[in-house]
């Protein structure tokens, strides 16, 4: 004789308290083979509900609400039919599976237990291809693990897509302290490489501590604000960078790169991953944040190594991220730095390649293997909207002179990585038709930026260099920019040019 139990149960119900429950409500029985469990869709994913299946080396199914809600059960509740949308979830998956029901319905503070028998002919069928669901005998090959119901997963989405990084409109309110240790556990949950778990959270609510912060980030802003061209530095100074101060809580963010020791799995060829793992913990801690209705802002404007110093860190260990959490009064509907129109969001298609960089296209969609048609194509998918002007000098190696000009933009087509600065691009084309593609992604990347002019100065005459610039007026075309020759009063607004 082979059982079938069917379970209800809230979200984060333990395995032992699952455990108890069903271990009583089969205790009476001859046979406590527990062949089948089944539950409703969306519940299949708790992970004390796995850990029970495992433990009886029971199968686990899910059945949909509609499917429960038409089963005729001896225990139905009002209660229940409210919230779940269906009178019973234990007894309905039970009588739907085929099974007799032996035990009727068992509660527990967060669960309700149902226990059925399944007549022994029956047990090749499975109770879950009654319920709608293929056993993996069926085929013999295992069943792809369910995906979330359709209303969960769409709180996901909406989490990931309101997602913001707020400086602005945070309340003088505290932070209860249960809802802080559940989003740094949450963020405590992040994949790690070879399970390092690289991360420290230091909680900084002393505003002495925060003042000294706060210190360092406006130095670093007026020098920032000081290297910017005129037009860019206006509209900077309508920015807010940081809310050090206008939140109870600052959270830094740290990484130890040696944790774990030698041997670490799958660090050894790229020791990178380590600080990769700290920042997707950021990432974690700040989905769970916003959807426990808490802001974040991360700040990046001051040297690690100063708010190290001020956070009293260990030498061994290094500042990932600084943030502020709090309340807020709302949740702005885009970020702040596309509302302002300092920047725009990149399109999708222009970020996925197909088998090989350049073949560019969604999933089903034809693909653009040449990004000059791409460009055309996506004419008006950007359009520029700002008026930051960039002098863009291509050339085959770089001249410090050429950086002098705060609005200079230096892009090298050739020779070896040049030092580190954010003035220059490399670009080292290895054909023709890629150089025309650089050219266009600098374009579209400047535009996304709020540039919506570019004088351009071709000081190589390579015919990498020619080609960089031809994919620029390309891609700034289809953008909407304006692209001038550097030496030349004229401009170039027309795809035919």
């Amino acid at each position: 004789m082979t059982l079938v139990v069917g379970i209800g149960l809230r979200s984060g119900t333990s395995y032992r308290e699952l455990r108890d429950l069903v271990d009583a409500a089969v205790s009476g029985l001859e046979s406590r083979d527990v062949g089948y469990v089944v539950t409703v869709d969306g519940k299949e994913t708790e992970p004390g509900l796995q850990r029970l299946v495992a433990s009886l080396g029971a199968e686990l199914f899910a059945a949909s609400l509609p499917e429960l809600s038409r089963q005729p059960v001896p225990s139905p509740s009002d209660r229940v039919e409210h919230l779940a949308g269906t009178a019973s979830v234990a007894e309905a998956a039970v009588i739907l599976s085929g099974a007799e029901l032996v035990v009727p319905k068992q509660r527990s503070a967060r669960a309700t237990v149902a226990v059925g028998r399944l007549p022994q002919e029956d047990v090749g069928e499975a109770a879950g291809e009654r319920a709608g669901q293929v056993p993996k005998s069926t085929f013999g090959q295992a069943i792809a693990a369910p995906g979330y119901v359709l209303r969960d997963r769409d709180t996901v989405h909406r989490v990931l897509a309101e997602r913001r990084d707020v400086r602005r409109g945070f309340l003088d309110r505290p932070i209860a302290d249960d809802l802080l240790t559940r989003v740094l556990e949450s963020a405590h949950r992040a994949p790690s490489v070879g399970l390092s778990q690289p991360w420290d959270f230091v909680l900084v609510s002393d505003l002495a501590t925060r003042r000294k912060v706060h210190d360092l980030a406006t130095a670093q802003r007026d020098a920032f604000a000081a290297s910017l061209p005129a037009d860019r530095r206006a509209a900077f100074d309508g920015l807010k960078i940081e809310a050090i101060l206008d939140t109870p809580l600052n959270i830094a963010v740290t990484c130890d790169p040696g944790r774990g020791g030698r041997h670490v799995l799958g660090r050894h060829a790229d020791p990178r991953t380590t600080w990769f793992s700290a920042a997707i913990a950021i990432q974690n801690l700040w989905l769970a944040a916003r959807a426990e209705g808490l802001g974040v802002g991360w700040v990046s404007f001051f040297e690690p190594g100063e708010v190290a110093a001020v956070l009293d860190l260990p030498a061994h260990v290094e500042l990932v991220g600084y943030l502020c959490v709090g309340h807020v009064e709302e949740f702005a509907a885009a970020p702040e730095l596309v509302r302002s129109g300092w920047a725009a969001r990149r399109p999708l298609s222009w970020a996925v390649h197909q088998e090989a960089w350049g073949r560019r296209g969604l999933p089903g969609e034809p693909l653009s293997p040449v990004i000059v048609d791409d460009a055309a194509a996506a004419e008006g998918v950007v359009r520029a909207a700002g008026t930051q002007v960039v002098r863009l000098v291509v050339v085959d190696a770089v001249d410090t002179q050429q950086l002098r000009p705060a609005d200079a933009l230096v892009v090298q087509v050739g020779g070896e990585r040049p030092k580190a600065d954010f003035g220059v691009l490399w670009r080292p084309a290895r054909a023709m038709d890629e150089a025309v593609e650089l050219g266009v992604e600098v374009a579209r990347d400047l535009a996304l930026q709020g540039a919506g002019e570019i004088l351009l100065e071709l000081a190589s005459g390579s015919k990498t260099a020619e080609g960089l610039a031809r994919g620029v007026r390309l891609g700034g075309i289809a953008c909407g920019m304006a692209i001038k020759q550097a030496d030349e009063p004229g401009e170039v607004r027309d795809s035919s040019a």
